[in-house]
């Protein structure tokens, strides 16, 4: 198991603003899970007692709507936080995580966030930023939800995906997802993302490969109405 203060992943989150101290104190009482794709990490309406760190891997967090389906809300890669906010708040998940592929994740336990935060000034004001970030990201899917049709919501996830993934060597989206995960990015039906895009291919703003998907025209694809 590698050690916290060594480890790549946590300059991505909050935890590089602890000490040395705190940061020797939380490698010596983490624990590394292992989740395999499509596992639950933990479910909404949970009690937590620890956040996770992501270390490998894709995590997603989804809502459960009130006709009975799941809207993803975000995608959490490498050094991304899992969890934080329920233990600030000492309240119960009002979100459900899980793998969208093998991942492996640190655990760790709930003190070692929460006394940093009453005595870390520089840790605590990190987190506040992030949690802000977050809050300001719900604010603007509410209002795409409002004012966006399903299909500048469907372009939106792809240019998301390649904006926090990235492409491999040949133009692909890193992140390889399935067109019900689109759907539920995008508020609507398999069957209505699966359409849209077909549509896109197309329209020449895409290209597929069984599963894989490159965007052709990025411009073009922000454009969409």
């Amino acid at each position: 198991m590698s050690k916290c203060e060594h480890c790549i992943a946590r300059q991505l989150n909050s935890m590089k603003s602890l000490t040395k101290e705190e940061l020797k104190r939380v490698s010596d009482c983490k624990t590394t899970k292992f989740y395999k794709k499509g596992e639950i990490i933990f479910e909404e309406g949970e009690s937590l007692n620890g956040v996770f760190c992501v270390r490998h891997g894709v995590a997603k967090l989804t809502k459960l709507s009130a006709n009975g389906n799941d809207q993803t809300v975000k995608l959490l890669g490498k050094g991304e936080l899992l969890g934080q906010r329920s233990i600030i708040s000492d309240e119960r998940t009002n979100l459900s995580a899980i793998a969208l592929n093998d991942i492996e994740l640190c655990y760790v336990p709930k003190d070692q966030i929460v006394e940093p935060l009453q005595q870390n000034q520089v840790f605590s004001f990190d987190v506040l930023q992030n949690l802000a970030k977050d809050l300001r990201g719900a604010e603007g899917d509410l209002i795409d939800m409002a004012q966006k049709s399903v299909k500048q919501r469907v372009a939106q996830a792809l240019i998301y995906v390649e904006k926090e993934f990235g492409v491999d060597e040949k133009g692909y989206l890193n992140l390889v997802l399935s067109r019900e995960d689109y759907a539920n990015m995008a508020g609507t039906a398999t069957e209505s993302a699966i359409r849209i895009l077909s549509q896109f291919k197309k329209d020449g703003l895409i290209s597929t490969k069984g599963k894989q998907i490159k965007i052709e025209n990025l411009q073009k694809l922000k454009l969409v109405d």
